[in-house]
């Protein structure tokens, strides 16, 4: 049976069969052997050596060991091969896109603005509304232009989860923002973990900021779907250790309108007790009633109560 299948050449088998036969030969008597001149043999024993068929006196190792050897590094070729084939399927990817938007697709490619993000985005979704995931650092990152179609979007169905930074929750219309779309359908939670821009539509296509520093210089369109896949799974592994919206502790402020609630028999004595206007008083109760999911300011107390925050 011949070593060719696993990767050897006819005269390197010859000289490596012959070693074994003979393992204390020189060069020269085994070219004369052979039927070969000194220096092919000599290139042959420096080739087996290489594989690791020959050590360095030119003495070969066991059969048992080089068939080992030779079938290792067959399989890491192969495992090399296979690797150059799948990227086949990324080049379907990309081909199947073109065919689909008469345009030219890159796996990779640099968006210039947010406008444009934004434009990519929305005709992925208008496409196909099936799934967006978001991490960001503050929860009120849509312009007012984009709510809209966004709000449509959900009513079709898209299930859209939205991660944002709990630093941002020291600005408390950042949190009725973010409790706002969490009623409306795009489930939000609250992070403490370092936190960069990224999008994901549908699983397929990824949205990074192209510069951590700022969002100055636009974003990375990223179509190559093992990048994808991971950044997807980045997001769910964050998204497993965030925090409800429902669980967040209360801000002073919100703490001191739900006990000013309380105490006080009118919304006028309460706004005093807290040194702000009546108006302000009742956006602030507006707000605290729209967290809890309450109708009345009686509902409000009692599940504010069993939530234990009174």
């Amino acid at each position: 049976m011949s070593l060719a299948g696993l990767g050897l050449t006819a005269a390197q088998e010859r000289v490596y069969r012959y070693l074994l036969r003979n393992p204390r030969t020189d060069p020269a008597t085994a070219a004369a052997d052979l039927g070969l001149e000194p220096a092919q043999v000599r290139r042959m024993a420096a080739e087996l050596s290489a594989l690791g068929l020959l050590d360095d006196a030119l003495t070969p190792v066991a059969p048992a060991a080089a068939v080992e050897l030779l079938v290792r590094r067959r399989l890491e070729q192969a495992q090399r091969q296979f690797t150059e084939l799948t990227r086949a399927w990324d080049v379907l990817t990309e081909l199947s896109e073109e065919h689909r938007s008469g345009r030219t697709v890159q796996m990779v490619e640099h968006l210039p603005d947010g406008a444009t993000v934004t434009r990519r985005m929305r005709a992925l979704l208008a496409a196909e509304p099936g799934e967006l995931v978001h991490l960001k650092i503050r929860a009120r990152g849509r312009r007012s232009e984009d709510l809209q179609p966004f709000a449509r979007l959900l009513a079709r169905g898209l299930r859209s989860r939205t991660l944002f930074s709990a630093d941002a929750l020291t600005d408390p219309e950042e949190l009725a923002h973010a409790e706002y779309w969490h009623r409306l359908g795009d489930r939000h939670r609250v992070t403490t973990e370092p936190s960069r821009h990224l999008a994901v539509v549908n699983r397929s296509v990824a949205f990074v900021q192209a510069d951590p520093s700022g969002p100055g210089p636009g974003a990375f369109q990223i179509r190559q779907p093992g990048l994808v896949a991971t950044l997807a799974d980045v997001f769910d592994g964050m998204w497993e250790r965030a925090r409800d919206l429902d669980d967040l502790p209360l801000t002073p402020i919100e703490e001191q309108v739900l006990h000013a609630l309380t105490r006080h028999d009118t919304d006028e004595a309460a706004a005093r007790s807290l040194n702000v206007s009546v108006r302000k008083f009742r956006a602030h109760v507006a707000d605290l009633m729209g967290r809890l999911g309450a109708a009345t300011r009686f509902q409000a107390a009692l599940r504010a109560k069993e939530r234990g925050w009174l």
